[in-house]
């Protein structure tokens, strides 16, 4: 399970929000005029995906994902977020929401609460998409063990 609280797990449910819910929060936390400075502007760019091949279990660059990633600083504190595509609106509303977490912001547990249903929602769906393919898998056999 994954726990908002934590950065690293945060970054992860953050990409996979609801950009109307990072909206709202963002929305909410900015309602107080707190002070706010863009350190990274939220620009698309290309991002190396890196996979590991399954039999030397070797990595190997599989090819470039566009992704989206943006950096503030929020009454202090810094927040970053990275969504997939071209997403500068959801970037920048997952920075601060990740600054406003990591700083102790009085939503914080409703954030906290809405990323955490978010990691849920995925894992079930992915859950659910690897049952519905699992009987399309293919085993293949490797001479290296016998060697």
């Amino acid at each position: 399970m994954t726990d908002a609280h934590n950065r690293s797990d945060r970054f992860e449910l953050i990409a996979a929000c609801d950009e109307s819910v990072l909206a709202r929060f963002a929305n909410e936390i900015l309602e107080s005029d707190p002070p706010l400075t863009i350190r990274q502007e939220p620009k698309p760019t290309l991002l190396m995906q890196q996979v590991r091949e399954p039999v030397e279990r070797r990595p190997f660059n599989l090819g470039e994902v566009v992704v989206t990633p943006a950096e503030v600083s929020l009454d202090g504190e810094r927040g970053f977020a990275m969504r997939p595509g071209k997403a500068e609106r959801e970037a920048l509303s997952g920075a601060i929401v990740d600054a406003a977490v990591a700083g102790g912001h009085n939503r914080t547990a409703a954030m906290v609460d809405e990323l955490e249903a978010a990691g849920e929602q995925r894992a079930a769906s992915r859950d659910r998409e690897w049952a519905e393919s699992r009987h399309t898998a293919v085993e293949f056999e490797t001479m290296e063990d016998e060697l």
